[in-house]
């Protein structure tokens, strides 16, 4: 069964059971709610207080704090209390891995307490066991013994719960059976969800969380179609992106993640987990929940979670990219390709004019000098360059400028949809772009029959009802089986380069993630770079056109379908943080951001690593106060290296296992 959400035609939310967290009430048609996680020592109380504070008055709906032990589990009633009597209300929820008695103790304390199923009981060491079904249950037995007592509590005190797996973090248990899968990430919650409701405690929420948006957004519709056939009925979920890392990187693959969900109606409550101050987390997150704030709500809570039930021609639970032919280096077997779109107003195209996009040129030498995030076409309107392009890089044009092209080599046609349903407008076998609007394409019919038997034809797809209309399109070329290379023309309504940023990420990413596209053009009509708040922080622009080129780059790295930089995986840093993170993870980009495709993990402590390093190359984890471990993938290979020297030593592993280049700095 493909059935995991309320529609895939309209934006209706999930219905979800009611989750009370104090005084606060999510799922159930209740607003999408907004929290974060503080960065301070559990145990300084007026520098967690005044850190909760700000979070709360940039406006924070929830505030988590980590316990990863019973005096930190303790010391949560003196924050509260400090809390309280300055006037915060907000629900508090206590951070617990390794330690149930801590737990047990944060649950009479706290509103809400998050438990992570892969090490609240099972431990993680890289062991592959060969279970029996007698010795698995035997297992799941010894689980249901240990979490119960921490239910009834929780049902005694009314204290809420958060079930949450994320995917680097599965028990060897887990792993042995279901594998390093978004299946194995649900059953690991399940387990728990099944004994909390053997017990009739409802005040649940779940998270499926990843720092792969694809994994991720697998795991979350898996768990919701699990929760729907199992019971009817579905919990609230928490929605967030881990480790995802900071700036521009980081907002992108959080978007996209949780944007992706949003978009099908799933999602009660979204944390953004950012390697930056907490607070700056929640402008990212009002900028995501407020792209849905006057969309229609479903009101038929009465009617069954899952009411559209179409069938789909992709698979939502795994990855699989849209088949196609290959029209030029477009479709097929290519990499999905970037469109990238000069500054408006420009009456000639000159040599310099391409450095925005990835292409610098030497006079003295003649040469060009072409990056990893270079386009791979160039929109030139009416203007056409009057000099050798660089070999990677190749013009679109309008249709009416390219007919009155001489030599047509390297130029292609952008044609319009009302012209190319004309007859008379006719073009030979080599690419040509198609302009689709798909919010006022007339003659439907004809052109779909006429895309269906144009071997050169590569549609650019934009409406301003974003991802569902344009998803809606795809599936049409999928039933009809048109394989036609497609390229998303990804667009933002709203007025801030933030908000931007967050739109083209969700509408482009969310189509990406599911299989679907060739390419990438993002939006040139530049957002007020200018407008600013106070009490936030803002992306800074200083070349658009180059902004807009990286973010299409961005998005392909986020979801994986184009490698082009390094990635970082970085946790957000907690009270167990080791290390500065912030100033660690600058450090480790500055020195590695030239190895482009090597997976780079970032943690501060044992928690975040290394099991939620998932599917790092290399990983950089606190393991004591100024004290390094240093892995490759899950293998220990330096302990206890102290801090002040762990990124040469960071360097001296990547070197030693064939990973490193030099950069070229000309």
């Amino acid at each position: 069964m493909q059935y995991y959400c309320a529609s895939l035609t309209e934006y209706i939310r999930l219905k979800t059971r009611e989750v009370k967290i104090g005084n606060l009430a999510i799922g159930n048609g209740h607003p999408i709610r907004i929290q974060t996680m503080t960065t301070t020592d559990t145990m300084d109380t007026a520098a967690t207080v005044a850190q909760s504070i700000r979070c709360i008055e940039a406006g924070a709906e929830l505030i988590r704090i980590t316990a990863p032990s019973k005096n930190e589990a303790e010391n949560l009633l003196n924050i509260k209390n400090q809390l309280r009597a300055k006037g915060y209300d907000t629900p508090l929820i206590a951070d617990i891995h390794f330690t149930p008695n801590a737990a047990e103790i944060a649950a009479r304390i706290v509103e809400k307490v998050r438990v992570n199923p892969g090490n609240y009981v099972d431990k993680k060491r890289f062991d592959i066991i060969d279970y029996t079904d007698t010795e698995y249950i035997a297992e799941t037995d010894r689980i249901r013994d240990r979490f119960t007592p921490l239910v009834r509590i929780c049902k005694e005190y009314g204290t809420a719960m958060r079930i949450g797996t994320n995917h680097g973090s599965l028990s060897d248990r887990i792993m042995s059976r279901y594998g390093d899968t978004p299946i194995g990430m649900v059953e690991s919650a399940m387990e728990f969800l099944r004994i909390a409701r053997a017990e009739s405690y409802h005040q649940v929420v779940l998270s499926m969380k990843s720092s792969n948006p694809q994994v991720m957004v697998q795991a979350y519709r898996l768990l919701v179609r699990q929760m729907n056939e199992e019971f009817g009925e579905c919990y609230p979920l928490h929605l967030g992106v881990t480790e995802a890392g900071d700036g521009e990187d980081g907002r992108v693959k959080s978007a996209l993640g949780i944007g992706t969900l949003l978009e099908d109606g799933l999602g009660d409550t979204i944390r953004v987990s950012l390697t930056e101050d907490p607070e700056f987390e929640i402008p990212v997150c009002d900028d995501i929940v407020a792209r849905y704030a006057y969309r229609p709500e479903n009101t038929e809570l009465d009617e069954p979670a899952i009411q559209e039930k179409i069938q789909l021609p992709y698979d939502p639970f795994s990855y699989k990219r849209r088949e196609t032919i290959a029209v030029g280096n477009i479709g097929g077997g290519h990499v999905p390709v970037v469109i990238g779109e000069l500054e408006t107003g420009i009456e000639a195209i000159d040599k310099n004019a391409l450095a925005s996009i990835g292409y610098v040129y030497n006079a003295e030498t003649d040469k060009w000098n072409i990056s990893d995030t270079a386009a791979d076409f160039v929109y030139a309107g009416e203007l056409v360059p009057d000099f050798s392009l660089p070999g990677t890089l190749q013009v679109m044009c309008d249709y009416e400028a390219w007919k009155e092209l001489e030599d047509k080599s390297g130029s292609y046609p952008l044609i319009q949809s009302w012209d190319y349903a004309k007859d008379e407008v006719t073009v030979s076998e080599r690419l040509h772009f198609l302009w689709l609007l798909l919010d006022s394409v007339r003659d439907w019919e004809q052109i779909i029959d006429k895309i269906k038997n144009d071997p050169g034809v590569v549609p650019i797809v934009c409406s301003a009802g974003g991802l569902v209309t344009i998803r809606d399109f795809f599936v049409e070329l999928m039933r009809r089986g048109i394989r036609c290379p497609v390229i998303i023309r990804a667009k933002s309504y709203r007025e801030t380069i933030d908000t931007y940023l967050i739109d083209v990420s969700i509408e482009a990413g969310g189509l990406l993630i599911d299989g679907m596209g060739d390419g990438i053009w993002t939006d040139e009509e530049d957002p007020l770079y200018n407008v600013r708040e106070e009490g936030r922080t803002y992306i800074e622009v200083k070349d658009p056109v180059q902004f807009h080129n990286e973010t299409a780059f961005r998005i392909l790295q986020a979801t994986r379908t184009r490698i082009s930089k390094t990635e970082y995986i970085s946790c957000p840093s907690c009270g167990r943080t080791l290390f500065d993170l912030m100033e660690t993870t600058a450090k480790i980009r500055a020195a590695t951001h030239h190895l482009k495709g090597v997976k780079i993990a970032i943690m501060g402590c044992i928690v975040n690593g290394p099991g939620e390093m998932a599917d790092a190359d290399f990983g950089y984890v606190g393991s004591g106060p100024g004290k390094i471990t240093l892995y490759k993938g899950k293998e220990i290979m330096k302990r206890n290296v102290p801090s002040d020297i762990a990124v040469d030593e960071l360097i001296g592993l990547l070197k030693e296992h064939d990973a490193w280049v030099e950069q070229n700095n000309g």
